[in-house]
């Protein structure tokens, strides 16, 4: 039997019979992969130590017949262990786990793995905003999955303007002038940078980042709740 070897995010653990447990785990090279951990819930099991959650590991499984294959071996990597002394740090990781685990296909592209080990390293450092964590995570996901808003010109095509109040259209992903809007220049500047390709630790340093993500986390939701099912 072949072996294969890659780095892997634990995304749902399943205890099985006595002493086992069948993980998901999210893989670069092969997607998400589900694997029998036999033994794993014994004292001292070798196993154990690199499928903990929010942690990314090396491992080797050989893939089964059917849907789940066996976990041989694991080394932990990176453990982001200060997430788990905040409990809203705890949750929103669990969310963004879940949302992965929900959103991805059993062969999701690379990114989506770069993706959510981003977003844990984010969460593992006290000091960058949980809403602004979260929002990004969310415009990542629309944008890897081909729903990036338009954000340089309005729904008929018209640059936006540095003067001009706007409201958003989310059939056309596309924002449209309105007096009675309040998303403006720096606002829509703002959502580049969520859609670009800075991470959260950039975008945490950008003068007012606090007050921009309370103002526009609510709008990036509301796109993902139109365009991505969970």
């Amino acid at each position: 039997m072949n072996r294969l070897q890659t780095r892997g995010i634990v995304l749902s653990r399943t205890d099985y019979g006595e002493a086992d447990r069948i993980v998901t785990m999210l893989t670069p090279e092969y997607g998400k992969v589900r694997l029998m951990a036999r033994g794993v819930r014994k004292p001292k099991a070798k196993l154990a130590g690199g499928i903990e959650l929010f942690s990314v590991s090396d491992i080797s499984f050989i893939r089964g017949r059917g849907e789940i294959g066996t976990l041989v071996s694991t080394r932990l990597i990176t453990h982001y262990g200060r997430i788990v002394k905040h409990i809203e740090r705890v949750k929103l990781g669990y969310d963004l786990i879940k949302m992965t685990d929900k959103f991805t296909e059993d062969e999701p592209e690379e990114a989506y793995f770069n993706l959510l080990q981003q977003a844990l390293k984010a969460l593992d450092d006290s000091r960058i905003n949980q809403q602004l964590i979260r929002a990004w995570f969310s415009a990542q996901v629309l944008r890897l999955s081909g729903h990036s808003p338009n954000l340089d010109t309005t729904v008929s095509g018209a640059k936006l303007a540095e003067d001009q109040k706007y409201t958003f259209d989310f059939d056309n992903m596309a924002f449209e002038p309105s007096g009675k809007s309040y998303f403006q220049a720096g606002d829509i500047k703002f959502l580049r940078l969520l859609f670009g390709d800075s991470g959260p630790e950039v975008l945490a340093r950008v003068a007012g980042s606090d007050e921009l993500i309370r103002k526009i986390a609510p709008l990036v939701h509301a796109m993902l709740q139109t365009h991505i099912r969970l």
